[in-house]
């Protein structure tokens, strides 16, 4: 029997180390995430990058998919920041885009959860279920929480249509400490301490209204591309909003359609009231780690303009 024969001292120091003594991306990611700068506060600790703050998991996800995610030219993304009316955006989305495919009486959102029928470019564990974005075929309809300026450049160069909802932050504010305390485990946030915090810039994702400048300045510099609307306006005339939305994607109303009132059965599907009497989104959730479940029912709360005036002082809403 043959015997393998050492190598040479020479030899061993110049043959490349075993593959799997090579660091992973993620492990990469990690390194490069703990030397970035992190602060206490929220129910989870966050970390600052490029002048924004996220969750540590949340940002390894984001940096991850500057990488894997390759925009297409016929990609609609639909970008928030959270309590945003996210879920609200992906119902209307998907049911204008849709709306050829299904019937109202027996329509998807019927029996899946908003969240989950529009999948987030960095976030793969929302739904059990969830279809790699990558394998997805075209056109696609995703979601994102992240700024501008961290979506691949291809985003613009392919010129993908970006929808950005932007809503009132006192609002906004109010939603995402009730979600903070509900989803965390142990969490008991005042409003009084976050409203400090989210004033400072200092708040998942934000500063908030550098999100909602980068969205904006992209809008009125590629107004064909980008499409910025206001949670307030979509209130006071979802009809309105409906046909404005169906004719930046790309699938206009058509006469048929207006006559036979389709903007109104969108509205009705995709309204507050019918989505949460569904018992899709009452019952059931997503354990995501780091003490979080995401209840089903959690994405909805009230959805209303206003509501901050009963959690916040008059002198708060001022500043």
């Amino acid at each position: 029997m043959a015997h393998a024969t050492p190598q040479s001292d020479q030899e061993s120091a110049t043959k490349s180390p075993p593959e799997d003594h090579v660091p992973s991306k993620e492990s990469q990611l990690k390194d490069f995430i703990s030397t970035l700068p992190a602060r206490e506060g929220w129910s989870q600790p966050l970390i600052q990058y490029k002048n924004y703050w996220f969750r540590r998991q949340m940002l390894e996800k984001i940096l991850l998919v500057q990488d894997t995610y390759k925009p297409r030219a016929d990609d609609i993304i639909l970008a928030t920041q959270p309590k945003c009316g996210t879920t609200w955006l992906k119902a209307l989305a998907f049911t204008i885009t849709n709306r050829s495919r299904y019937s109202f009486a027996d329509h998807p959102l019927l029996t899946r959860h908003p969240q989950h029928v529009v999948p987030f470019i960095e976030i793969r564990s929302l739904s059990m279920d969830h279809t790699e974005v990558k394998t997805l075929p075209s056109p696609r309809l995703l979601a994102t929480h992240m700024p501008m300026s961290m979506l691949p450049p291809d985003t613009s160069s392919q010129g993908c249509r970006i929808v950005y909802l932007c809503r009132d932050p006192k609002d906004t504010l109010v939603s995402r400490l009730h979600y903070e305390n509900k989803v965390v485990k142990g969490c008991n946030l005042s409003i009084d301490s976050a409203f400090s915090m989210f004033c400072e810039g200092f708040s998942p994702y934000g500063p908030f209204w550098d999100h909602c400048r980068e969205y904006w300045e992209e809008s009125l510099a590629r107004p064909n591309n980008v499409l910025f609307l206001k949670y307030e306006e979509i209130m006071s005339n979802p009809v309105q909003a409906v046909r404005e939305l169906a004719k930046f994607l790309g699938v206009p109303l058509t006469e048929e359609e207006e006559s036979s009132g389709v903007a109104e059965e969108v509205v009705k599907l995709c309204s507050f009231e019918t989505l949460t009497s569904l018992q899709v989104n009452q019952v059931g959730g997503v354990p995501r780690g780091n003490k979080v479940y995401l209840d089903n029912s959690v994405f909805f709360r009230k959805g209303k303009v206003g509501d901050w005036t009963n959690h916040m002082s008059q002198e708060m809403g001022k500043n």
